[in-house]
C-alpha cells in the first residue's frame, strides 16, 4: 500500500533545529518449501460453476491463501511495526482504498487499513452480492449490506485494531476476504513478487512483524539509519497436526 513520499521532519529543541530523517523501511517474504493446496477448493469451484451469474465471470476461484511464486515469493502478508518503540504522532493514513468485487471474488483477498482510517467496498460484477462484515473485537460493528449489481460503493470504517477482519458473501460463501486494522501508519502488505515497503519511519531501531494468515508470524529487529532500513522474512506453513 502506497503512502506518501520520502521526508524529513524538523524538531526543535532548546532553539536548536535538528533534522530527523524518515525513510523506508523494506524488504521481501519468501516461503519455505511448496505451497500447501488450499482447503476446500474443488467445492468453491463447483459452487462458483454452479451459479447462473457467477458462471460467467470467473472460471474457478483462485488459490489464494498461499500466493507463493516460482521463487518462493510470498505475498499478502501483512507486515507491521510493533512493540514499544512505534513513532508517535505520525500523520493518519488516507490512501484511497478499496476492496472491490470482481469475477465473484473479493479483491485483494488480504489487506490492511489504519484504525479510523475510511474506505470503500465496491461491487464491480453484474451479480447481487451482500457484504457481510465479521469483526471479533469489541467495538467493530458487524454489518450485512445488499450491493446491487455495479452499484453504489459502500463506506467503511473500523477504530478498534483488529487482525484479519472477515469480510464474506453470503449469496456466494466462497467470497472472504480479510482486512487488519492496525493501531499506527507502519504497514504494507506484501505484494505478489513478497516485496514490501513500510514508509515514513524515522532513523532508529525497531520491531517488525510479519504476519500471514495460515503461516503465522515472525517478529525481527530492524535499524533504520540515514532513512533506510531493511529487513526479510521467510515464513512456512504450520506442522500437520
Amino acid at each position: 500500500m502506497k503512502f506518501q513520499t520520502l521526508l524529513a521532519t524538523t524538531a526543535v529543541f532548546a532553539g536548536t533545529a535538528v533534522a530527523i530523517q524518515a525513510g523506508d523501511i523494506t524488504g521481501k517474504i519468501t516461503f519455505k518449501g511448496a505451497a500447501p493446496a488450499e482447503p476446500g477448493l474443488a467445492q468453491k469451484t463447483a459452487a462458483l460453476k454452479g451459479d447462473a451469474n457467477c458462471s460467467k465471470l470467473s472460471d474457478a476461484p483462485k488459490n489464494r491463501v498461499f500466493m507463493v511464486g516460482a521463487g518462493g515469493e510470498l505475498g499478502q502478508v501483512v507486515v507491521r511495526l510493533t512493540g514499544a518503540n512505534i513513532p508517535a504522532g505520525a500523520a493518519k493514513r488516507t490512501d484511497d482504498f478499496v476492496l472491490d468485487q470482481k469475477g465473484c471474488e473479493y479483491l485483494p483477498y488480504i489487506s490492511a487499513v489504519q484504525a479510523g482510517q475510511k474506505f470503500k467496498v465496491r461491487n464491480s460484477d453484474d451479480a447481487l452480492h451482500n457484504v457481510h462484515a465479521v469483526p471479533k473485537v469489541a467495538g467493530n460493528k458487524e454489518t450485512n449490506k445488499a450491493q446491487l449489481a455495479k452499484g453504489p460503493d459502500l463506506d467503511y470504517t473500523y477504530d478498534n485494531p483488529e487482525d484479519f477482519l472477515t469480510f464474506k458473501c453470503d449469496v456466494h460463501p466462497w467470497m472472504l476476504a480479510y482486512v487488519t486494522v492496525v493501531s499506527h501508519p507502519f504497514f504494507d502488505v506484501s505484494a505478489a513478487d513478497g516485496s514490501f515497503t513500510i514508509k515514513n519511519v524515522p532513523d532508529g531501531t525497531y520491531e517488525v512483524e510479519a504476519m500471514h494468515r495460515r503461516a503465522g508470524k515472525q517478529v525481527k529487529k530492524v535499524e533504520v539509519k540515514g532513512g533506510k532500513g531493511s529487513i526479510s522474512f521467510e515464513l512456512e506453513a504450520p506442522a500437520a497436526k
